[in-house]
């Protein structure tokens, strides 16, 4: 039995997305970090907040001097607090951060070299077992700290690949990580590249609300051809509404 995500009627497959993408964006240059470890740290201040908001935390963090594991695992939590509250749920992310960083102390001796170098799905499943650690934010890890073949299917590109029809528009993370990295293969720089450039087209066209009359996708696009051809509908009858009442007019002034 076909999979749900080849059943669906496809205008663009995720290869071309990717070629367009870059030929209009270029090199990304994400995840943009000093060190592996400020990749992880990013990771988590960024999760439910903008990344403006999570690069003061990391500046503050690198300010104070506790920008690795041994600092921030013997850190005190009050102060970390105090340093990352930028970045929104200051609590949580403090001892996140500090939960984080003694795992890795303990498991890998302080070593993300040693965490790249088990099986993936080892990897990922010890990240997962930290509290606070979801899927995006693992991934995000593997991907962009360890360089590791794996697909982040963060917000942005579950909007844009349900728009463009090549998922369902309601599918979850894991059923997109999943159909993207069984389109594309295991190139880790191409999986750092579509995210990074999915999240650039997210902000600037595919947003909440998105600009599908200046998007260069559009006519590729399921939902932006028709959400255009249902405001070309809708500006036709506004225009053909106010054509009658200005002849009504003209008649009640003749």
């Amino acid at each position: 039995m076909p999979s749900r995500e080849r059943r669906l009627t496809v205008r663009l497959d995720v290869s071309e997305l990717y070629s367009i993408l870059y030929s209009v964006y270029g090199e990304p240059g994400w995840w943009p970090a000093e060190t592996e470890f400020e990749v992880c740290a990013g990771a988590i201040l960024t999760q439910s907040t903008s990344w403006k908001n999570a690069e003061m935390a990391i500046a503050s963090l690198k300010s104070a001097g506790l920008m690795s594991a041994e600092k921030l695992a013997h850190a005190d939590v009050t102060a970390i607090e105090e340093l990352v509250k930028p970045s929104g749920f200051y609590r949580q992310k403090a001892e996140r951060l500090r939960v984080f960083s003694r795992f890795l102390l303990e498991r890998h001796h302080g070593s993300l070299e040693e965490l790249a170098g088990i099986e993936m799905g080892n990897s990922r499943n010890e990240l997962l077992s930290i509290h606070g650690i979801g899927e995006e934010t693992a991934d995000s890890i593997l991907l962009y700290a360890c360089n590791m073949p794996v697909f982040v299917a963060d917000a942005y590109s579950r909007r844009i690949l349900g728009r463009l029809g090549l998922v369902y528009s309601k599918s979850g993370y894991a059923e997109v990580k999943r159909f993207v990295e069984r389109s594309v293969g295991g190139d880790v720089v191409l999986y750092n590249r579509l995210h990074a450039l999915l999240v650039e087209f997210g902000k600037k066209l595919c947003r909440s609300e998105p600009a599908c009359s200046r998007c260069f996708l559009s006519d590729r696009c399921k939902f932006g051809s028709r959400k255009l051809k249902v405001e070309k509908r809708v500006s036709n009858r506004e225009h053909k509404d106010q054509s009658g009442r200005e002849r009504y007019d003209k008649r009640q002034l003749g």
